[in-house]
């Protein structure tokens, strides 16, 4: 006997990703405004990019954007963006894209802190 399949479709779930603006908070280094115009302008969907349409929608609250899919849509996609971003503006050097969570991703400096044998060195 066949298996009987299911008449209804699978509804799709939205999946959302949150990019989070740490590096922001002390002094305005990254512009919110423009990441998000970024990601609205490169976000390919059914392989064209500038046509979100309905499936994609990039929101931005303070210093994090939520990006919100129906689509085949990925969180590493999400980060090469941003990364992306990041390296057209020159910040790539000083700035790096950290998942903190699943789903949300923070742009965070680099830690660059020196031990105390290179410190006593630069003093000198």
């Amino acid at each position: 006997m066949a298996p009987v399949k299911s008449s209804k479709k699978q509804q799709k779930v939205a999946k959302k990703f949150v990019i989070s603006v740490v590096a922001n908070a002390e002094n305005e280094i990254v512009d919110v405004a423009a990441l998000e115009k970024f990601l609205v302008e490169h976000i390919k969907v059914e392989g064209r990019t500038g046509s979100l349409g309905d499936l994609v929608t990039v929101s931005r609250d303070g210093d994090k954007i939520t990006i919100v899919s129906l689509t085949k849509f990925s969180g590493k996609y999400a980060k090469y963006l941003t990364k992306k971003f990041l390296k057209k503006n020159s910040l790539r050097d000083w700035i790096r894209v950290v998942a903190s969570s699943r789903n949300v991703y923070e742009l965070r400096f680099f830690n660059l802190s020196l031990s105390d044998d290179e410190a006593e060195e630069d003093e000198e």
